[in-house]
């Protein structure tokens, strides 16, 4: 199968290009900088040149492409990146050059939690918005709605990882009982797969792990897995949000933005989890996923101790 993916270079694209050459698709990527993109080329990707906002590097793209995946996304808007740019005028680039080329199937990468209302951050209601065009854009289409999508790489996971190795105190915000299902990087990756590979997989879709995990579960789940134990320190609430609205002029020193701090209380969670019931993947639980991730870090500690 003839493939065009956005967001190849990043932290999901990466492991859906492995996946998809391991299954012997021919992969087409959209590249800001093919220079830079090197590790693309050498496992035999195409690469197109351009972004988002090209119009004619995107009809290259998906030009003859049998699926189009759709996976560029932000969490904290930078410069000229904002979520309604990114989100919703970038997925409706994509879905007007599918749609023009008579794209088969558009996949596209949303998040657990997107819907409108006041009540949700502009995160989540760019990518309603996003979904809904798709819906409405005339081109059979996917769209999953991942949980906290855990692998090496994980941003998140990656920060609560250098808390636990580099502190001897943990914080917590609040009484740390929000409750996130990771869902383990690659189980993402074979769930796009399978939906590029069958016809009957078509519509919008909850992905998450087999577990719904409180906060302190999961860093219990890190701690053992790198062999350490640390105390834990209440942050009340009132005091993180104060922080992250004093840290929107300081970005790089604000650990967390005011939009991921409401994410994080109001958990990501599904009673809806299509990975097993649609997809016929087990899930990889969270302990095994935490073990894989910590493992170069409880090797440094052993060699040390």
């Amino acid at each position: 199968m003839r493939t065009a993916i956005t967001g190849a270079t990043g932290y999901v694209g990466q492991a859906v290009v492995h996946k998809l050459l391991r299954r012997d698709h021919e992969v087409r990527a959209l590249v800001r900088n093919p220079l830079t993109a090197g590790a693309l080329r050498d496992l035999g990707v195409e690469l197109v040149e351009g972004n988002l906002g090209d119009r004619s590097a995107l009809r290259r793209l998906v030009e003859g492409a049998d699926a189009v995946i759709h996976l560029v996304g932000i969490i904290v808007e930078t410069g000229g990146h904002g979520f309604e740019q990114v989100h919703v005028e970038g997925t409706e680039a994509v879905l007007a050059a599918a749609r023009q080329a008579g794209s088969p199937l558009l996949l596209h990468m949303s998040a657990l939690g997107a819907r409108e209302g006041a009540d949700a951050t502009r995160y989540h209601r760019t990518k309603w918005r996003a979904e809904e065009a798709v819906r409405a854009g005339g081109v059979p289409h996917v769209i999953f709605r991942p949980s906290l999508i855990a692998g090496l790489g994980s941003p998140p996971l990656k920060l609560m990882l250098d808390m636990i190795r580099l502190s001897p105190v943990v914080p917590v915000i609040g009484d740390g009982r929000y409750r996130l299902q990771p869902i383990w990087l690659g189980d993402v990756a074979e769930a796009v797969a399978r939906a590029l590979e069958r016809a009957d997989l078509r519509g919008s879709f909850d992905l998450a792990g087999a577990e719904a995990l409180t906060y302190h579960q999961i860093l219990d789940q890190l701690e053992a897995a790198l062999g350490v134990h640390r105390r834990r320190m209440s942050v009340p609430v009132g005091v993180a949000r104060f922080a992250a609205a004093a840290g929107a002029n300081l970005p790089s020193a604000a650990p967390i933005t005011s939009e991921q701090l409401q994410m994080l209380l109001e958990g990501s969670t599904t009673e809806d989890n299509a990975i097993a019931t649609r997809f016929g993947i087990t899930p990889r639980a969270f302990a095994e996923v935490a073990r894989e991730i910590c493992a170069p870090y409880a090797a440094r500690r052993a060699a040390a101790s």
